[in-house]
Order: C-alpha cells, then sequence, then structure tokens
C-alpha cells in the first residue's frame, strides 16, 4: 500500500506531519492493506492563519484493486483531529464495501440444477 501525503501551504510541520499521517494511515487500514493499492491524504487549513473552528480538513482517497477510489473526508479543530477522523471513517467505508464484494462473491448468480421432475436429493 502506498500512501502519498499532500498539504497545502498553510500547513505546518512537513516532515512530521507526513510521517504521524502515514502512521495513522496505516494503523487504521492495517487490516486492509493486501486490497490497497495506493491511499491519497489531503490536508487542508481551510482559514489559512486566522484561527476558526473545524477549519482543518483530511481528505482520504483509497483505491481498492480493479475498484473506482473511495474518498473521505472529515474537518476538525486541528489537523491531527482531521486525519484520525477521516482514517476512522475510511476504514469503516472500507469495511463495508469489501464486506459487501465478498458476500456478493459467495452468492450464486446462476441458476441453480435442477434434476429430473420426481426425484429427491440425499
Amino acid at each position: 500500500m502506498h500512501i502519498q501525503v499532500n498539504t497545502d501551504s498553510h500547513v505546518l510541520g512537513q516532515e512530521r506531519l507526513v510521517a504521524h499521517a502515514r502512521s495513522v494511515v496505516e494503523g487504521a487500514l492495517e487490516r486492509f492493506h493486501d486490497r490497497i493499492t495506493r491511499v491519497e491524504v489531503h490536508l487542508t487549513d481551510g482559514n489559512s492563519e486566522k484561527s476558526g473552528t473545524n477549519d482543518k480538513r483530511c481528505v482520504l482517497e483509497a483505491r481498492l484493486e480493479g475498484r473506482k477510489p473511495t474518498a473521505v473526508t472529515h474537518e476538525a479543530a486541528t489537523i491531527e483531529d482531521a486525519l484520525e477522523g477521516a482514517a476512522k471513517r475510511l476504514a469503516k467505508v472500507l469495511e463495508h464495501t469489501i464486506g459487501r464484494l465478498e458476500t456478493e462473491g459467495g452468492r450464486r448468480t446462476d441458476p441453480a440444477p435442477s434434476g429430473p421432475k420426481g426425484t429427491e436429493s440425499a
């Protein structure tokens, strides 16, 4: 699983933040690592240098093998909270998506075979 971290020019602490973002994403998505090819992390500060409530945003986009990208967004008062909230949200979405795919894969889509009329199976 490749993790690409992108920030806007108003987000400070680039190197530390990139390492933290990778750690949070890896931890949240660890159980799906063999199904995910890439995760893109986008961290932004909506109010730049002004303070504000829930003005930090994290968008996570995961690419499952053979599927269209799945994206989630979370806004919070700090970049770290936005990142952790988005990671939890993405894990739930992927759990649901992968569970649905596995359930669909286990269902029979062709008609059940029928035996000659009047016979019973043991």
